[in-house]
């Protein structure tokens, strides 16, 4: 690493809490009043809610680069990385010239779902702080998985306002870069990224090493993830998942289960060539992630265990919903995402390609054991509090007099939702329990998470520079 970018990744302030919106859109704006001759901020578009959507950019270089934290709204560790990337930009001159680029950052891409994750964004970094405060839209509604496509049979048009936004962007700039700041909530370390070898694949690793945040060893995030080098995967796409699919369960009717877009790696590579790298990163971790030593059960076996479970919780969240399905908006977004995170399409190809592949036969691993058993049911846990503040958020626009669904002149409406929100924390809280007293969790600092971010950019533009 060159001594220049060493001496900014060793001032990356110790924060202590994830900053708001509103915090975010009050910095940058003060940065580009204090440096007006090199930053700009300018409106790409508007959220959904009609919130302003800011691009600050940062003059420096010849290169183009494109940076947005937010791609999904529960994964704030970029804008925390973009806080100290584009101050420090502005004030440390040879920085900026040793990158050679001129960058255009939009901190907080989903601001709308950021603002329903506040209540867990100052912490306590807890499980149960934030599962119970979580926001994550269902995958028709996310802005990086809303971008137009059309795929064999899939066709989708049905593009976010932030997508379009963000579209705009990205043909007006023509990025040589993309950094989309992803982040994942328990496990490891891990990247998705359009192509390199293996130095710089280990080069990434080592960003997670170097600051004690061990690598995501178990299984993929999807069964269809192509790994370049481990913990290394090679960019997903809408392609990829629809192929899967096709190849293990041929009778899908895949009109029916790709109901969402493609995302801006796969748009921005399609339309100019863009180079797009994702830095997972966890809030939380468990050594076992990270162990590679032989569990006492078959690979196969604890995925399939995985699925069963995950099948009957599945099951009981749907039933809820049915329930208070009638009495909500049909565009609340807590539903919305529930019902999408329960639908399974992939279980039936994940089981008919397990059988089939070699890989499955062996036994597991313990970081794979690990991560079908506990990192799944911590995801599923997910859901069942979007399930309470689905409930919880209707009967407190009720009281308010501007309930969402049908008024309650029987009172059935506030007996089904009193049930509904008594069933959902019941299964919330049994689930955490367990997950509290069974992982062995430690809450990754902040600027730990920042310097891994900041490190695989850093190494990626310097690689690209290169091969240019």
């Amino acid at each position: 690493m060159k001594e220049v970018y060493q001496k900014v990744l060793d001032n990356i302030p110790d924060y202590k809490a994830f900053l708001t919106v509103d915090e975010l859109e009050e910095s940058s704006r003060q940065l580009a009043a204090e440096y007006p001759d090199l930053c700009e901020i300018f409106s790409i578009g508007h959220t959904k809610d009609g919130r302003d959507l800011p691009c600050l950019k940062i003059k420096g270089g010849k290169h183009i680069g494109l940076m947005f934290g937010c791609p999904h709204p529960n994964e704030p560790i970029g804008t925390m990385m973009l806080e100290y990337l584009t101050r420090t930009l502005c004030e440390n001159e040879e920085f900026r010239n040793e990158l050679d680029y001129t960058w255009y950052f939009v901190k907080a891409w989903d601001a709308d779902g950021l603002k329903l994750n506040e209540k867990w964004l100052k912490g306590p970094y807890t499980i149960y702080n934030y599962t119970r405060n979580f926001f994550r839209p269902a995958g028709h509604k996310q802005v990086d998985w809303t971008f137009p496509i059309d795929y064999k049979e899939m066709h989708f048009h049905d593009v976010t306002p932030e997508a379009e936004a963000m579209m705009g962007l990205i043909e007006k700039i023509r990025p040589e870069f993309i950094f989309s700041l992803h982040n994942a909530g328990f496990g490891g370390a891990y990247w998705y990224i359009s192509g390199g070898d293996e130095e710089l694949f280990e080069k990434l690793r080592e960003t997670a090493k170097k600051v004690g945040v061990p690598l995501n060893l178990g299984e993929p995030e999807a069964p269809e993830c192509v790994e370049l080098s481990p913990a290394v995967y090679e960019e997903l796409s809408i392609r990829q998942s629809y192929d899967y699919i096709e190849k293990f369960n041929p009778d899908a009717d895949m009109a029916s289960i790709m109901h969402y877009g493609t995302n801006s790696a796969d748009y921005a590579e399609q339309l100019c060539g863009s180079f797009t790298l994702l830095a997972e990163l966890p809030y939380f971790y468990d050594e076992r992630i990270n162990d590679n030593s032989e569990a006492d059960i078959l690979r196969k076996d604890s995925v399939l265990n995985k699925l069963t479970w995950g099948e009957e919780s599945s099951a009981k969240l749907r039933k809820l919903v049915a329930e208070v399905d009638p009495y909500l908006n049909p565009e609340d977004p807590f539903i919305l995402a529930i019902k999408a995170f329960t639908r399974g399409d992939s279980n039936e190809a994940t089981k008919a390609m397990i059988a089939t592949n070699p890989d499955y036969q062996r036994k597991a691993t313990v970081a794979e054991a690990f991560d079908n058993d506990l990192v799944a049911k911590f995801y599923k846990d997910l859901s069942y509090g979007m399930m309470i503040r689905a409930c919880e958020d209707e009967l407190e626009r009720m009281d308010a007099g501007c309930e969402a669904g049908p008024t309650d002149e029987s009172g059935e409406k506030r007996r089904v939702l009193d049930m509904a929100l008594n069933e959902a924390e019941k299964m919330h809280w049994e689930l955490t329990d367990y997950l509290e007293k069974n992982i062995k969790y430690q809450v990754v600092p902040i600027w730990k998470l920042i310097s891994i971010q900041l490190t695989s950019g850093l190494l990626v533009a310097e690689y690209l520079k290169n091969r240019a």
